[in-house]
């Protein structure tokens, strides 16, 4: 999987075929990355290196190779990190997640930092904000502030052709979280809550997400994030 193509788990590419050919795919091609890491010349740069890994992380996340998934990975972020490849160290974050190790909901909470922080395509926050859903207790206030968020970057940073498949979805995660946690059954329903959970407002609740955030990661913040701040594209 190149650095465009999103994050999508080998196991999207497999759906419907037989495992034991699923498996044999994989591990013909986390074979071919192996090769291709052992091949690259001594002055390769290091992202090119850590795009490799990456790609090796998602195979082995197909093939419930768990922490090998998670240590290349996390290898591959922290170089993503030091050469400001954001949308990558993203991408490192949402597998890290996916192979469900001790520390996978710390490296969620990292990567919604970034895609909510640096402006990267909002598909890829939209995923993640959705994980910050799924975790999140149904009477918490965390869903419906991730949910807004979501909503807020499409909004921000979706394209043209993006923007209403984009919408739509995120509406609806809006109206999931409202049901669930206030019983919102209708349209009227559904915008006196948001209007009671601050949640037309970002200079609430993205306040409120950060908060959820540092929640999450306590004191265990893998990078600076002031310096990161200050890498910030300005407009």
């Amino acid at each position: 999987m190149s650095k465009d193509d999103g994050i999508v788990p080998q196991q999207a590419i497999i759906e419907g075929s037989d495992d034991e050919q699923a498996k044999a795919f994989l591990a013909e091609r986390l074979a071919n990355l192996k090769s291709d890491l052992n091949a690259l010349p001594a002055d390769a740069s290091p992202t090119e290196r850590a795009r490799i890994q990456l790609d090796m992380a998602n195979a082995m996340l197909g093939l419930e190779q768990a922490e090998a998934a998670w240590n290349e990975a996390r290898q591959a972020f922290d170089v993503f990190i030091e050469h400001e490849q954001w949308p990558d160290a993203v991408e490192a974050c949402d597998i890290m997640y996916q192979t469900d190790q001790p520390a996978s909901i710390l490296a969620l909470a990292h990567g919604v930092w970034l895609s909510v922080t640096y402006p990267i395509d909002p598909e890829h926050s939209i995923v993640l904000l959705t994980y910050v859903v799924d975790e999140t207790p149904k009477d918490s206030d965390g869903a419906a502030v991730a949910a807004a968020t979501a909503h807020y970057i499409v909004g921000l940073r979706a394209s043209d052709e993006q923007h209403d498949s984009l919408s739509f979805l995120t509406t609806n995660l809006i109206a999931k979280v409202g049901q669930r946690h206030g019983d919102v059954k209708s349209q009227e329903a559904l915008d006196f809550w948001m209007e009671k959970m601050e949640l037309n407002d970002p200079q609430i609740f993205l306040p409120r997400m950060a908060t959820v955030l540092d929640a999450i990661v306590q004191d265990q913040w893998w990078f600076d994030r002031d310096a990161l701040r200050e890498k910030l594209p300005v407009n």
